[in-house]
């Protein structure tokens, strides 16, 4: 199984499209997860054209998103257990890595997806796989645009980026 992971799109009803290296990869996915900061609820519907989505709200989104998605969740996706946060609370002191391990604390978790910080992120810790996709829209001070791709196969999970530089 192959799933799209996006966060922070941050876009606005003036921005029609998604980015076409996230579009292209994304037609090839069986599950999108969105980790909040959609802005729209337009986005859902853009990435629904390519594949199923679920998601969660960030700290961004308006009360329709987060009425929609809720604000933190756990899928279970081919025996994989994955926690979806946004990344900006619980507020841990340990940057969003460590809000995402404190908002799954007490939960038993194979991966924990989180945004945020727009920063991608690509690690394993206590035995869990902590994934942050960046953004394919709003790059802040990384010199690239990024999402994400996990790959199950066999009850393993493995994750990367797919980084570009235009978000045309």
């Amino acid at each position: 199984m192959r799933i799209g992971v996006v966060s922070d799109t941050h876009m606005s009803k003036n921005e029609k499209s998604l980015p076409q290296e996230l579009i292209a990869e994304f037609r090839k996915v069986d599950q999108i997860l969105h980790l909040g900061d959609w802005i729209d609820m337009e986005i859902y519907d853009l990435l629904a054209e390519l594949a199923p989505v679920e998601g969660i709200a960030g700290n961004n989104d308006g009360a329709e998103i987060i009425a929609r998605f809720g604000e933190r969740k756990i899928v279970t996706l081919e025996g994989i257990r994955i926690g979806m946060i946004h990344g900006h609370a619980p507020y841990s002191g340990k940057g969003t890595d460590g809000n995402a391990l404190l908002a799954f604390a007490d939960e038993q978790v194979d991966v924990i997806l989180f945004g945020h910080s727009h920063q991608p992120l690509l690690h394993k810790q206590n035995g869990i796989l902590l994934f942050n996709p960046g953004s394919p829209t709003d790059k802040r001070r990384e010199k690239l645009y990024s999402f994400g791709l996990l790959d199950i196969e066999e009850g393993k999970v493995s994750g990367r980026h797919v980084f570009y530089e235009s978000k045309s």
